[in-house]
């Protein structure tokens, strides 16, 4: 959502009505735990999107589990409908991460080649890619998000 630089209210709107969808996010409070999200990324920055990129890489998914994460991914960044290359770069970053294979992803996303694209040729490559992701984002200040229950659905 903020790999652009911008947090758009379209992007807010869908991963609401995603995780309201989604067994995986049952009992979920959506506006406490994105604002608890978006302090961290206020006040931690760079090293908040570094955790999250090692949490993902230690964590242990189930394929369905990694396609949703995909999923969730792949319809933020189309949501407000500016595909930025930071964006892609970002989705790299998490792809590099999960085992599910291209196939599989391709099969569900037939349109999301460009951000399957190989550049990333060795580890060294990716930790250097990760790096300069990090090093290049400019993050305004974001402001936390206030959500009107009767304007999401």
């Amino acid at each position: 959502m903020a790999s652009d630089g911008n947090i758009d209210k379209r992007e807010i709107t869908l991963v609401n009505s995603m995780c309201k969808k989604s067994l995986f996010f049952k009992n979920f409070n959506f506006k406490e735990e994105i604002n608890l999200l978006v302090k961290d990324l206020i006040t931690r920055s760079k090293e908040f999107i570094s955790f999250y990129f090692d949490e993902l890489e230690n964590s242990s998914l189930t394929e369905e589990e990694e396609l949703i994460l995909i999923d969730f991914a792949i319809q933020t960044i189309k949501a407000d409908e500016q595909i930025e290359y930071s964006e892609i770069k970002f989705f790299k970053n998490i792809r590099r991460r999960l085992k599910v294979s291209n196939e599989i992803i391709l099969e569900n996303y037939n349109d999301i080649e460009l951000f399957l694209e190989e550049d990333i040729i060795t580890d060294s490559y990716f930790d250097k890619l990760t790096k300069q992701y990090l090093e290049e984002i400019e993050l305004p200040p974001f402001n936390l998000i206030d959500i009107d229950a009767n304007s999401i659905e």
